[in-house]
């Protein structure tokens, strides 16, 4: 049975509902990516939370390639992905060092800002002029580290591309094409780190039909739903897990 791959019936249900929502974030329902291993670091370790993830974001991470590789800036891309690759060997450098209280807050705190800036950042109104390099390579930087502990490198990459004033598609695309590469990338430190034994890589397996469905799900529900209803959930549910991780973070330290 699935549920002998993972600790506990309640594991496996978590790390099922989190799938679900990563999937939907990678068709297209941005927001609920954050709440992947937020979520599973509730009933395990956010580092195995984060290494049994791994795998299943590349699946998704081809199936979203695959609607969006046509609205690619590859431009920015130039200019964000050696901070990022930089930010990810910080992260490798630093897993042995780092521990689980530290990683939940880590993930807690990037959480919050993130709803925190959707719900008090100020609205942009005009695009920057330029790509600002500098800019590029700080926000790549901390969008890779952040990526490398908790798949959680959005917001970093948000606020360098949000003044840029993209059009929707692509922005989509170009956002779809820097997370399949560094994931990509992330391969390597996590297997070299031991996070892709053959139990975590079961574990992915078991989700994979669920990746894929939720992903187009994801596409799907994107040009349906409201809004308006959707998101405002979303970062009240970001914001609940956000807030448990800082605290058992700060508590566990």
């Amino acid at each position: 049975m699935a549920d002998g791959f993972f600790g506990s019936p309640l594991e496996l249900a978590v790390t099922v509902v989190a799938v679900f929502l990563v999937g939907l974030s990678k068709g297209g329902l941005g927001g609920m990516s954050l709440l992947g291993v937020p979520l599973m670091a509730l009933v395990m370790s956010p580092i195995t939370a984060a290494a049994i993830l791994l795998p299943i974001l590349v699946v998704m991470d081809i199936v979203s390639v695959a609607a969006w590789k046509k609205w690619v800036n590859w431009e920015i891309l130039v200019l964000v992905l050696p901070g990022a690759l930089g930010g990810i060997g910080l992260g490798w450098l630093t897993a042995e060092v780092t521990s689980d209280a530290v990683v939940r807050l880590i993930v807690g705190l990037v959480s919050l800002t993130f709803v925190l800036r959707v719900a008090f950042g100020r609205p942009v109104t005009a695009a920057v002029t330029g790509e600002r390099p500098l800019a590029a390579s700080f926000w790549g930087t901390l969008a890779g580290y952040t990526s490398f502990v908790a798949h959680a490198g959005s917001p970093p990459l948000q606020v360098y591309m949000l003044p840029l004033r993209l059009d929707p598609k692509g922005f989509t695309g170009t956002t779809v094409m820097f997370f399949a590469i560094t994931n990509a990338v992330k391969l390597v430190p996590y297997a070299a780190l031991g996070g892709l034994g053959v139990e975590n890589l079961s574990r992915a397996a078991i989700m994979i039909p669920l990746a894929i469905a939720s992903t187009w799900l994801g596409a799907w529900a994107v040009r349906r739903m409201d809004a308006a209803v959707f998101y405002p959930m979303t970062y009240i549910s970001v914001a609940a897990v956000g807030v448990k991780l800082v605290w058992d973070g700060i508590v566990s330290l």
